[in-house]
Protein backbone atom coordinates (compact mmCIF):
# COMPACT_ATOMS: atom_id res chain seq x y z
CA UNK A 1 0.00 0.00 0.00
CA UNK A 2 1.17 3.45 -0.91
CA UNK A 3 1.74 5.80 1.96
CA UNK A 4 -0.81 8.63 -0.51
CA UNK A 5 -3.35 5.71 -0.44
CA UNK A 6 -3.02 4.95 3.52
CA UNK A 7 -3.25 8.33 4.27
CA UNK A 8 -6.54 8.85 2.39
CA UNK A 9 -7.87 5.80 4.19
CA UNK A 10 -6.72 7.37 7.60
CA UNK A 11 -8.48 10.72 6.22
CA UNK A 12 -11.53 8.90 5.42
CA UNK A 13 -11.73 7.05 8.58
CA UNK A 14 -11.53 10.00 10.35
CA UNK A 15 -14.55 11.11 8.92
CA UNK A 16 -16.45 7.87 8.61
CA UNK A 17 -16.04 7.13 12.50
CA UNK A 18 -17.52 8.73 15.68
CA UNK A 19 -15.13 10.85 17.17
CA UNK A 20 -13.17 10.72 18.51
CA UNK A 21 -11.85 8.03 17.03
CA UNK A 22 -8.91 5.95 19.38
CA UNK A 23 -5.62 5.69 17.86
CA UNK A 24 -5.94 1.88 18.03
CA UNK A 25 -8.93 1.94 15.96
CA UNK A 26 -7.56 3.61 13.34
CA UNK A 27 -4.66 1.62 13.28
CA UNK A 28 -6.54 -1.57 12.93
CA UNK A 29 -8.80 0.68 10.00
CA UNK A 30 -5.35 1.37 8.51
CA UNK A 31 -3.61 -1.47 9.07
CA UNK A 32 -0.15 -0.10 10.01
CA UNK A 33 1.36 -0.37 13.70
CA UNK A 34 0.07 2.37 16.32
CA UNK A 35 3.28 3.69 15.51
CA UNK A 36 3.27 4.20 11.84
CA UNK A 37 -0.38 6.22 12.96
CA UNK A 38 1.46 9.00 15.13
CA UNK A 39 3.57 9.77 12.41
CA UNK A 40 0.64 9.55 9.39
CA UNK A 41 -1.54 12.03 12.29
CA UNK A 42 1.52 14.51 11.66
CA UNK A 43 1.78 13.82 8.04
CA UNK A 44 -1.82 15.02 7.56
CA UNK A 45 -1.25 18.09 9.78
CA UNK A 46 1.45 18.95 8.37
CA UNK A 47 -0.36 19.03 5.28
CA UNK A 48 -3.26 21.14 6.30
CA UNK A 49 -6.10 19.03 7.78
CA UNK A 50 -6.77 20.23 11.08
CA UNK A 51 -6.69 16.78 13.87
CA UNK A 52 -7.89 17.61 17.69
CA UNK A 53 -7.11 15.56 19.98
CA UNK A 54 -3.67 13.49 21.34
CA UNK A 55 -2.46 10.23 21.94
CA UNK A 56 -4.45 8.73 24.48
CA UNK A 57 -7.37 10.35 23.63
CA UNK A 58 -8.84 9.98 20.26
CA UNK A 59 -8.44 11.96 17.64
CA UNK A 60 -11.00 14.02 15.98
CA UNK A 61 -11.13 15.42 12.23
CA UNK A 62 -12.14 19.48 12.04
CA UNK A 63 -12.74 19.76 8.30
CA UNK A 64 -10.42 22.12 6.13
CA UNK A 65 -11.46 23.68 3.27
CA UNK A 66 -8.05 23.80 1.83
CA UNK A 67 -7.47 20.47 1.59
CA UNK A 68 -8.40 18.27 -1.37
CA UNK A 69 -11.29 16.22 -1.48
CA UNK A 70 -10.27 12.56 -1.09
CA UNK A 71 -11.26 10.26 -4.01
CA UNK A 72 -14.30 7.57 -4.48
CA UNK A 73 -14.17 3.89 -4.48
CA UNK A 74 -16.36 3.16 -8.00
CA UNK A 75 -18.85 1.99 -6.30
CA UNK A 76 -19.15 4.65 -3.82
CA UNK A 77 -19.82 6.79 -6.85
CA UNK A 78 -22.19 5.26 -8.52
CA UNK A 79 -24.41 5.35 -4.99
CA UNK A 80 -23.89 8.85 -5.02
CA UNK A 81 -25.15 9.56 -8.44
CA UNK A 82 -27.51 6.85 -8.04
CA UNK A 83 -28.62 9.09 -4.57
CA UNK A 84 -28.19 12.44 -6.35
CA UNK A 85 -30.64 11.42 -9.29
CA UNK A 86 -32.96 10.24 -6.87
CA UNK A 87 -33.56 13.33 -5.01
CA UNK A 88 -33.65 15.35 -8.52
CA UNK A 89 -36.36 12.86 -9.24
CA UNK A 90 -38.47 13.33 -6.30
CA UNK A 91 -37.45 15.97 -4.29
CA UNK A 92 -38.91 19.30 -3.82
CA UNK A 93 -38.00 21.95 -6.12
CA UNK A 94 -35.25 23.55 -4.14
CA UNK A 95 -33.36 20.30 -3.27
CA UNK A 96 -34.04 19.01 -6.82
CA UNK A 97 -32.11 21.97 -8.74
CA UNK A 98 -29.89 21.46 -5.76
CA UNK A 99 -28.94 18.04 -6.28
CA UNK A 100 -28.03 18.84 -9.76
CA UNK A 101 -25.95 21.62 -9.00
CA UNK A 102 -24.18 19.17 -6.94
CA UNK A 103 -23.89 16.07 -9.12
CA UNK A 104 -22.41 19.06 -11.73
CA UNK A 105 -19.86 19.93 -9.05
CA UNK A 106 -18.86 16.42 -8.52
CA UNK A 107 -18.36 15.86 -12.25
CA UNK A 108 -16.52 18.71 -12.61
CA UNK A 109 -14.14 17.91 -9.59
CA UNK A 110 -13.61 13.97 -10.83
CA UNK A 111 -10.91 12.93 -12.21
CA UNK A 112 -11.08 11.91 -15.59
CA UNK A 113 -11.40 8.05 -15.37
CA UNK A 114 -14.75 8.61 -12.79
CA UNK A 115 -15.97 12.08 -14.72
CA UNK A 116 -16.49 9.70 -17.64
CA UNK A 117 -18.12 6.96 -15.87
CA UNK A 118 -20.30 9.29 -14.18
CA UNK A 119 -21.70 10.86 -17.42
CA UNK A 120 -22.37 7.44 -18.50
CA UNK A 121 -23.57 5.85 -15.13
CA UNK A 122 -25.50 2.54 -15.68
CA UNK A 123 -27.73 3.38 -12.90
CA UNK A 124 -31.08 5.92 -13.35
CA UNK A 125 -33.45 7.24 -10.77
CA UNK A 126 -37.01 8.17 -12.50
CA UNK A 127 -40.91 8.09 -10.92
CA UNK A 128 -43.37 7.84 -13.45
CA UNK A 129 -45.72 8.96 -10.50
CA UNK A 130 -43.91 12.04 -8.29
CA UNK A 131 -45.15 12.96 -4.97
CA UNK A 132 -46.84 16.11 -5.37
CA UNK A 133 -45.42 19.39 -5.05
CA UNK A 134 -45.43 21.32 -1.54
CA UNK A 135 -47.67 24.04 -1.45
CA UNK A 136 -45.51 25.94 1.26
CA UNK A 137 -41.76 26.49 0.93
CA UNK A 138 -40.00 23.39 1.96
CA UNK A 139 -36.59 25.11 2.25
CA UNK A 140 -37.70 27.29 5.02
CA UNK A 141 -39.15 24.21 6.53
CA UNK A 142 -36.01 22.61 6.34
CA UNK A 143 -34.76 25.30 7.89
CA UNK A 144 -37.37 25.60 11.13
CA UNK A 145 -36.58 21.83 11.55
CA UNK A 146 -32.62 22.55 11.59
CA UNK A 147 -33.46 25.27 13.57
CA UNK A 148 -35.51 24.18 16.44
CA UNK A 149 -38.18 26.99 15.70
CA UNK A 150 -41.89 26.46 16.74
CA UNK A 151 -44.17 27.30 13.04
CA UNK A 152 -47.50 27.62 12.63
CA UNK A 153 -49.35 26.93 9.17
CA UNK A 154 -52.96 26.03 8.11
CA UNK A 155 -53.70 21.82 6.75
CA UNK A 156 -56.43 20.33 5.12
CA UNK A 157 -56.80 16.61 5.49
CA UNK A 158 -57.71 13.97 3.95
CA UNK A 159 -61.46 14.56 4.76
CA UNK A 160 -61.02 17.96 3.64
CA UNK A 161 -61.45 19.26 6.83
CA UNK A 162 -59.35 22.60 7.93
CA UNK A 163 -57.39 23.05 10.82
CA UNK A 164 -54.69 25.80 12.03
CA UNK A 165 -51.48 23.85 13.90
CA UNK A 166 -49.04 25.27 15.59
CA UNK A 167 -46.08 22.51 15.83
CA UNK A 168 -42.08 21.49 16.76
CA UNK A 169 -41.16 20.35 12.97
CA UNK A 170 -38.42 17.40 13.65
CA UNK A 171 -37.87 16.05 10.25
CA UNK A 172 -39.29 15.87 6.59
CA UNK A 173 -39.96 12.28 5.43
CA UNK A 174 -40.22 11.57 1.67
CA UNK A 175 -42.68 8.47 1.64
CA UNK A 176 -44.02 6.77 -1.62
CA UNK A 177 -46.61 9.32 -2.62
CA UNK A 178 -45.80 12.26 -0.33
CA UNK A 179 -43.52 14.19 1.64
CA UNK A 180 -44.74 14.66 4.76
CA UNK A 181 -43.70 16.52 8.07
CA UNK A 182 -42.89 14.56 11.35
CA UNK A 183 -43.88 16.91 14.04
CA UNK A 184 -44.96 17.20 17.60
CA UNK A 185 -48.07 19.07 17.78
CA UNK A 186 -48.52 21.04 20.44
CA UNK A 187 -52.54 20.95 19.61
CA UNK A 188 -52.79 17.64 20.03
CA UNK A 189 -50.13 17.00 22.38
CA UNK A 190 -48.46 14.03 20.29
CA UNK A 191 -46.18 13.11 17.08
CA UNK A 192 -48.62 13.81 14.01
CA UNK A 193 -47.56 13.52 10.58
CA UNK A 194 -48.73 16.47 7.60
CA UNK A 195 -48.31 15.98 4.24
CA UNK A 196 -46.51 18.82 2.61
CA UNK A 197 -49.06 19.56 -0.46
CA UNK A 198 -52.35 20.40 1.99
CA UNK A 199 -49.72 22.53 4.14
CA UNK A 200 -50.31 26.60 3.37
CA UNK A 201 -49.26 29.79 4.86
CA UNK A 202 -46.15 28.04 6.93
CA UNK A 203 -44.46 31.21 9.29
CA UNK A 204 -42.11 30.94 12.07
CA UNK A 205 -44.09 31.87 15.43
CA UNK A 206 -40.56 33.28 17.34
CA UNK A 207 -40.48 30.56 19.84
CA UNK A 208 -37.47 28.28 19.79
CA UNK A 209 -37.69 24.24 20.97
CA UNK A 210 -34.26 23.79 20.81
CA UNK A 211 -32.39 20.91 22.35
CA UNK A 212 -35.71 18.86 21.79
CA UNK A 213 -35.33 17.91 18.49
CA UNK A 214 -32.86 15.24 18.69
CA UNK A 215 -34.40 13.19 21.90
CA UNK A 216 -37.92 13.81 20.41
CA UNK A 217 -36.96 11.88 17.25
CA UNK A 218 -35.43 9.08 20.00
CA UNK A 219 -38.34 8.83 21.48
CA UNK A 220 -40.95 8.32 17.89
CA UNK A 221 -38.42 5.95 16.80
CA UNK A 222 -38.59 3.73 20.39
CA UNK A 223 -42.19 4.19 19.79
CA UNK A 224 -42.32 2.44 16.24
CA UNK A 225 -42.63 -1.72 16.15
CA UNK A 226 -39.53 -3.51 15.93
CA UNK A 227 -39.60 -4.50 12.11
CA UNK A 228 -40.45 -0.65 11.03
CA UNK A 229 -37.83 1.19 13.23
CA UNK A 230 -34.83 0.60 10.47
CA UNK A 231 -37.36 1.69 7.83
CA UNK A 232 -38.62 4.58 9.36
CA UNK A 233 -35.46 7.18 9.68
CA UNK A 234 -35.96 11.06 9.08
CA UNK A 235 -34.42 12.38 6.81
Amino acid sequence: MSRTHRLFQLMSALRRLPSPVTAEQLSEETGVSVRTLYRDIDTLRGLGAVIDGAAGYGYTLIEDAHLPPLGFEDEELEALVLGLREVAAVGDPALAKSAASALAKLRARLPERQAHRLRHSVLVAHRFAPPPAPTIDASALRRACWEERIVRFAYTDKTGAASEREVKPLSIMLFDRSHCLLAWCLKRKDYRMFRLDRMTDLAETGASFRPERAPLIRDFLAQLPPDQGDRAVPI
